[in-house]
């Protein structure tokens, strides 16, 4: 009789997982908080993740390059071009250009730029001009807006900087509450954490596709319940030294006895098509730098007539930036001048940003002398 026998529990075979999961490298972006003062260590990070932003700097950059200085004085435009092409700038580099590259680097990514002015040991000339990562220099503020000294970060309090009047500091795009400057990149961490997701997720995908991942499902028979657990963990075991020793140029069949079902994970699914929200976070980074698409290699709709405009606009942006700039090298040469006993102030020349500026001047002055013609003709 069966009435009194005891029951036999229902032993489930455990789920094995077998492999770890990725995430891209950049952490600092997922740690990333709003309303937060931003680090360079992070807007470094987020050149380094996105080339398509790193280019972008880069091309402002060497856009606003090309300048030169004009003396009031006639004899010492000599020394002065010479000082210009040839100043020392640290880092194997020389002429005040290779300066002004790096010093607007450090202002476009971390929001300022801190420079020195390096007299040599007799004081009558210039030695070198030397910029600086502004994460190692503090700010500290005077009595009154106008006044403000560099200090050097240190443990405890910071040490103000000797010779203030020899450093250079340049703030980009100072607010109300930022008045030593923003990054170009402030509003972009959010927007390249998502970027950085997609990315990694399509990757992950891909990964998939050329090294799959495999389902391995047990079916017990008939009196089967009670070693249902060792039964899977033998197969997960097995199952797993095959694939290793696929992956190492092995070749390992997998034999198991009963009823198991082999499948591909994932294989019946549909990957999602990332163009359309890759291709919108781009649009919203791209249009934070002022550069257009089209620079950039990306080869979105754009009209001849469209085109003209974005390269009217990025002249308004180069020149703005520019404008920027125009101070620090004002006294730097206002300086060399001092120093070699000269007086005077300096007048700073850019170089066209490219020649279709050059091009539509001319055909507007051949416009407007043809319309005087004209005017005359019908007048006489």
């Amino acid at each position: 009789m069966k009435i009194f026998q005891k029951k036999r529990p229902q032993v489930q075979g455990e789920a094995v997982q077998i492999r770890n999961t990725g995430r891209h490298p950049f952490g600092a972006l997922d740690r990333y908080v709003p309303l937060q003062e931003g680090e360079g260590q992070l807007y470094r990070a987020i050149r380094e993740a996105l080339p398509i932003v790193d280019a972008a700097i880069l091309k402002l950059i060497r856009l606003c390059g090309g300048v030169s200085v004009v003396c009031d004085e006639p004899r010492a435009q000599q020394e002065m071009d010479r000082f210009v092409k040839t100043v020392p700038t640290g880092r194997g580099q020389r002429g005040i250009q290779s300066f002004l590259d790096g010093y607007l680097d450090c202002m476009l990514t971390c929001g300022r730029a801190v420079g020195e002015i390096v007299p040599d040991w007799q004081g009558r000339d210039i030695a070198a001009l030397l910029w600086c990562d502004p994460a190692a220099v503090e700010i500290r503020e005077g009595d009154t807006p106008l006044d403000f000294v560099l200090c050097q970060r240190s443990v405890g309090e910071p040490k103000v900087l000797p010779c203030q009047e020899l450093l250079l500091f340049t703030p980009f795009q100072p607010e109300a509450g930022n008045p030593y400057g923003v990054s170009l990149l402030r509003s972009m961490p959010f927007m390249a954490e998502i970027l950085l997701k997609i990315y990694q997720a399509i990757g992950l995908n891909w990964e998939r596709v050329g090294n799959v991942r495999f389902a391995v499902v047990c079916k017990n028979g008939e009196g089967d319940e009670l070693y249902a657990k060792d039964r899977c963990e033998q197969v997960a075991r097995e199952w797993s030294r095959a694939m290793q020793a696929g992956s190492q140029g092995d070749v390992r069949d997998f034999v198991a006895m009963g009823d198991v079902d082999i499948r591909v994970i994932g294989a019946d699914n549909q990957v999602l098509d990332s163009e359309v929200p890759v291709r919108q976070i781009l649009e919203q980074l791209i249009a934070r730098t002022g550069i257009p698409p089209f620079m950039l290699g990306l080869s979105w709709s754009s009209t001849e007539r469209m085109s003209s405009q974005q390269a009217d606009l990025m002249t308004s942006e180069i020149t703005a930036i520019r404008r920027s700039l125009e101070p620090v090298v004002e006294r730097v040469c206002e300086t060399f001048l001092r120093l070699r006993g000269w007086g005077g102030s300096v007048q700073v020349e850019w170089a066209d940003i490219n020649l279709q500026d050059q091009v539509e001047e001319a055909r507007a002055a051949l416009y407007r002398q043809q319309a005087d013609n004209l005017k005359v003709e019908a007048e006489g």
